[in-house]
């Protein structure tokens, strides 16, 4: 065998340290840090152990691992207890631990950072080992003898414990085991050989050409941060598939509903699971739009600043996704500088290219409050549908595109006055000049991408229209800076500006993010939104970027859903109808239920509707009744008859029909989840259940298994292909349901390397692999249970407690005579405003009185 290595190797110490506590017989061959040694790796990976036959091994835990099974040392001391806890350290090592000293080693070696800074990155790590250490009561992790898992995790933390100050004395108990751990003879001799000043110096030149690790969530308004310490960025590698995946960006001003998750966050989740599976380089960014009208109206409506109002709600929106498992590789805002910086670029070529106008227009200006409306400031009728309550850029009934000056009965949100037509300078994207290029990218885009019918539909329909200048300005203060003289007091439109927003949040994920968006050629870009998104992603942000001249990375694949509906109508924040995300945990309900009905209803081709009853039906017979019971009976009878060994199969024809069954199946998931036809891929998942249920109930090995010879061997092979089945559930339901996933894999003791999904359904499992102790996955959800929450939410129970008092029957008394007694004019707030309307007591000029300012503002507002 030889070990392949080099000085400064952060892997180097604990490969090395094994082989010399086993007395493993390798050949060490020492090489730069940037060798090509395995050959089927697309990048340099050192260490590495190229194996008698061949064949490489080039994880360090698994390496170290090797080492000591070679030698037998583990193999006879450890028990079942001592393997399992062993294992679940190797998998800390990679998930937790890693990611966590690296971040700090970068910090330390090429910032020259050093306590609190560092500290705080790894603090937890070292108090769980800490705890470990202190209630096992051990000299070693696992017992009192020591293994692979102490020389693992003595390996990987060295690099930086060695320096004393970044292990506190307080934790007495990681103290000693880790001094106990250098003296040990193979450790010193490997500190020695790969500890090197060389080797410090190659690390640090090493390190140095990687950017700074960053925060996967930022922090949030509390400052408490959020996890997964990233040191190196997901990057395009050439000869792979690269995926860039961008779900809508959510806006900050609220809290996101069931709609709302299904149609961006969640489907762009599923989608980026599902190629991770397939082992595609893939990228999943998002975050959360923070300038714009709507951020300002919300700040003045909770008496916040507007970047107040952005850190309370990005908090909330980041504890949102984390519950539904969405699995962002970067989760960012675009209340940043690299905002600011990257949109200015694309104005500022736009403008050189003589892409952009001037123009005067006409805006309504509030007399009252001395202001330019803009487009979320002012409401109105809809000049199309005449629906009362559209805003001033767009009717949210019949999806048009409108100019605020064109409603009907205009009103400004913030004194409920009446505005006046005024004039303005503004700045417009020239989109006729850029209809060419629109057209032939289009055409490009929708013919070799996957476009679904409605984007394709709605990027059609606007150039049929006839493309029009499209303002980019805005008479505001929270936004990016327009830089140019004349327009210094404006900010962009937040719909120039917000699509920006994934350059901008990928270049705080990576200052390479220039690979990913300047680099068409080897990125594949998927964007999904729901539908009303679609002009802006099809027309205005491909326009804005072709106008550059640059060779920007443009959307391949736009996936856009129709809406989801709540029972018989539509979420309603105001009203207390509909589940919203931050509800959804206090239901009861695990997030994985969720997500699997929502993909399960997801509006991919029309509008669908959230339904209770139909929660229940699809949890209490898809979940619990075909794939729980197939995969619980599964593994239940392998303990049962067996054991827990996987059983020996002898396949017969009829075996060989359902593995044919099955991989038709798996193919059509393939094919499926290839054109992101999310919602069908879900069926074949639980046509796979059916199968398998359908292939237990016709062979029914709980009887044969008491028989002949002959039936004893029958039932062997049916409950080993079982359970193979189960297995292969378990890596398809990934994308959809991963708590589900992995409790079952846990169940059945399933490696992560099976974690890979393929056109062929193979047995994983081989007979003698041992499994778990088997669990239900799901319960039963009851009628009374669901009734319960169909009443909670729909309506009727104010999100907000102040109206709740405010409906009290002697405070309403309370309120209308204040109300008629009208002494002065007050802004009416308007949460009061439609239980005004109901007491018929609504002022007519919508203000308030001084009396009543003091009721709501002392007695019931607070």
């Amino acid at each position: 065998m030889k070990l392949c290595l080099s000085e400064g190797s952060l892997g180097g110490l604990k490969v090395l340290a094994a082989a010399k506590a086993t007395g493993a017989p390798v050949e060490v061959q020492w090489l730069p840090q940037e060798a090509h040694v395995v050959p089927f790796l697309t990048r340099p990976q050192l260490p590495a152990l190229q194996l008698e036959n061949g064949s490489f091994l080039f994880s360090t835990n698994v390496i170290s691992q090797y080492f000591f099974r070679l030698s037998g040392k583990e193999i006879s001391s450890f028990n079942n207890e001592q393997s399992d806890f062993a294992n679940q350290f190797f998998e800390w090592d990679i998930t937790e631990l890693e990611p966590a000293l690296s971040a700090a080693l970068y910090l330390h070696v090429v910032q020259e950072k050093k306590g609190e800074d560092v500290l705080g990155i790894i603090q937890k790590p070292l108090d769980y080992l800490d705890q470990i250490l202190t209630k096992k009561g051990t000299s070693y992790l696992t017992g009192d003898v020591e293994s692979a898992a102490d020389i693992v995790l003595w390996g990987s933390l060295f690099p930086l414990l060695r320096d004393d100050a970044f292990l506190p004395n307080e934790l007495k108990a990681l103290r000693s085991w880790f001094q106990n751990m250098n003296l040990k003879e193979y450790c010193r001799k490997a500190v020695e050989s790969v500890w090197t000043r060389k080797g410090l110096l190659e690390l640090k030149a090493y390190l140095q050409k990687h950017p700074a690790p960053s925060l996967a969530f930022e922090k949030s308004a509390s400052n408490e941060a959020k996890v997964f310490l990233l040191l190196f960025p997901i990057l395009p590698v050439e000869g792979m598939k690269n995926v860039l995946i961008t779900s809508a960006l959510p806006y900050v001003n609220n809290v996101p509903h069931l709609g709302n998750i299904i149609g961006c966050v969640l489907s762009a989740d599923t989608f980026a699971r599902y190629c991770r599976l397939r082992n595609w380089n893939t990228l999943y960014i998002c975050g959360t739009d923070e300038y714009g009208t709507a951020t300002e109206t919300k700040a003045m409506e909770e008496g916040l600043t507007p970047q107040q109002i952005c850190d309370k709600y990005y908090s909330i929106h980041a504890q949102i996704y984390q519950w539904f498992n969405i699995s962002f590789d970067y989760f960012g805002r675009t209340t940043t500088a690299q905002q600011t910086t990257i949109a200015q670029s694309i104005f500022q070529q736009l403008l050189e290219r003589n892409y952009l106008l001037t123009e005067t227009v006409d805006q309504l200006k509030c007399e009252k409050c001395a202001r330019f409306l803009a487009d979320r400031f002012v409401e109105g009728i809809c000049p199309f549908c005449n629906y009362e309550e559209a805003r001033g850029d767009q009717c949210d009934k019949c999806g048009k595109l409108i100019n605020a000056t064109e409603l009907k009965k205009p009103v400004c949100k913030v004194c409920q006055g009446t505005p006046v037509v005024k004039s303005s300078q503004h700045l417009f994207l020239d989109l006729p000049k850029l209809e060419d290029s629109l057209e032939k990218w289009l055409a490009v885009s929708q013919s070799s991408g996957d476009w679904t019918p409605n984007s394709r539909y709605i990027a059609r329909s606007w150039i049929r229209d006839g493309l029009k200048p499209r303002c980019i300005t805005r008479d505001l203060k929270w936004g990016t800076p327009v830089p140019l003289d004349g327009f210094r007091e404006k900010v962009f439109y937040v719909w120039f500006d917000a699509p920006i927003g994934y350059l901008s949040i990928t270049a705080n994920y990576t200052d390479q993010w220039e690979k990913w968006w300047k680099n068409p050629e080897q990125i594949q870009l998927y964007n999904f939104m729901a539908k009303d998104n679609v002009p802006f992603h099809s027309v205005v942000f491909p326009c804005s970027l072709l106008g550059t001249g640059d060779n920007y990375t443009l959307v391949n694949h736009l996936i856009a859903t129709e809406y989801l509906n709540y029972e018989d109508g539509k979420f309603s924040k105001s009203r207390g109808v509909g589940v919203f995300g931050d509800m959804a945990k206090d239901t009861g309900i695990p997030a994985d239920i969720w997500r699997f009905y929502l993909l399960y209803l997801r509006p991919e081709s029309q509008d669908s509707a959230f339904s209770w009853n139909d929660l229940m039906i699809k949890n209490n017979s898809e979940l619990l009744n075909t794939l729980g019971n197939f995969i619980n009976r599964a593994g239940t009878f392998v303990c049962k008859f067996f054991g827990g060994c996987v059983p020996t199969m002898d396949l017969t024809q009829d075996d060989m029909r359902l593995l044919a069954h099955i991989t038709l199946e798996l193919r059509q998931y393939n094919q499926l989840l290839e054109k992101v036809k999310i919602r069908d891929a879900l069926r074949t998942i639980l046509n796979i259940a059916r199968h398998g249920n359908q292939y237990l109930q016709v062979n029914e090995p709980w009887k044969r298994i008491k028989g002949s010879d002959a039936d004893k061997k029958r039932a062997s092979t049916v409950i080993g292909v079982a359970v193979n089945i189960a297995s292969l559930l378990s890596v398809v339901l990934q994308p959809y349901m991963p708590n589900v996933s992995t409790a079952i894999q846990d169940q059945l003791c399933i490696a992560s390397s099976v974690n890979v999904v393929t056109n062929d359904f193979v047995c994983t499992l081989p007979a003698g692999h041992q499994i778990g102790t088997v669990t239900p996955l799901f319960q039963k959800l009851e009628a009374e249970q669901i009734e319960n929450l169909r009443k909670r939410f729909s309506g009727g129970q104010p999100d907000d407690p102040l109206l709740y008092k405010m409906r009290n029957p002697d405070k309403q008394a309370a309120l209308k005579a204040a109300v008629v007694e009208n002494q002065m004019h007050k802004p009416l707030p308007q949460k009061v405003r439609p239980l005004c309307q109901s007491l018929n007591c609504m002022p007519a000029s919508s203000t308030i009185p001084p009396t009543l300012g003091i009721i709501v503002n002392s007695r019931f507002w607070y």
